[in-house]
């Protein structure tokens, strides 16, 4: 099915949806786009799931937020719940990167009649150091940098990327054609200075509370240093019954292999199925 739009406060949200089944929801993460959660890797669908991705408010081919402050997880979630809504799937497995994996997180303890099962990919926030100063200048210079100078403006920002030297090559060319796919940059501008700054939940043992079959995918700190195993870990020690899934030494993190992370959301749609 081709694209279509689903309006929420004042916002279009662009989506896709593909296959037949058990629903899946994919949530990528800030400024990311729905292309970027299992790169491409069409083995859900083949599957026999049903598999839902949009764009977040102001992001790919979605519309900005009226007002530049509206980037908060509580207007991502309640995006999450009109995508659900609008395409009239009551309960889901929803499947998240970072900025994604929290909006879930957030739902599944707000509404946890919605979700059926949860993948937690490269979670970062932490309540404990996530209003740190100079955590929050450092997105704010991200912030400066892409409404100023556009991709170019954002990579000077961000500077060598902390990585492997054979991999930083990758990852710039990742960054250049993942922000090359947004059609509004300012808008992105805008979330990278809210989203960091807002809390989806307020420690990490309230997570405790989740009850649903949960898949943690923590990838190590050399290849991903912005997203800590540590986080990772400790989101799969409070969640009751939460695995914990990691990268093979050697090999690039699962959560940067569309394949094998779709074998792992399929694991969690058959547990919930269960």
């Amino acid at each position: 099915m081709g694209e279509r739009l689903i309006e929420h406060d004042g916002v279009s949200l662009a989506l896709e949806e593909a296959g037949s089944g058990v629903p899946i929801v994919l949530l990528h993460g800030l400024t990311a786009t729905r292309r970027y959660v299992v790169m491409g890797s069409k083995l859900l669908e083949r599957s026999g799931h049903r598999v839902i991705t949009y764009d977040a408010r102001g992001h790919g081919r979605s519309s900005p937020a009226a007002e530049r402050r509206q980037y908060e997880y509580e207007d991502l979630v309640g995006d999450l719940e009109a995508v659900l809504d609008g395409l009239g799937v009551e309960r889901a497995v929803l499947a998240g990167a970072s900025m994604g994996a929290h909006t879930l997180l957030q739902l599944a303890l707000e509404r946890p009649e919605r979700t059926a099962g949860l993948v937690v990919i490269t979670p970062a926030f932490d309540p404990s150091t996530n209003d740190e100063t100079d955590r929050l200048a450092r997105w704010d210079a991200l912030s400066d940098g892409l409404r100023r100078g556009g991709i170019d403006g954002f990579l000077a920002a961000q500077g060598e990327p902390s990585v492997r030297p054979e991999w930083r090559e990758t990852v710039v060319k990742v960054i250049r054609q993942r922000l090359a796919l947004h059609d509004h940059l300012d808008a992105v501008a805008d979330a990278l200075g809210v989203v960091p700054r807002s809390h989806p939940f307020e420690s990490i043992d309230a997570l405790s509370a989740i009850s649903v079959p949960v898949a943690i995918v923590a990838s190590d700190d050399e290849p991903d240093p912005e997203h800590p195993r540590a986080v990772g870990e400790a989101y799969a020690e409070a969640i009751p019954g939460a695995e914990l899934v990691t990268d093979e030494p050697g090999r690039s993190p699962i959560a940067w292999q569309g394949s094998q992370l779709s074998r792992v959301i399929a694991k969690v749609a058959e547990r919930a199925g269960a």
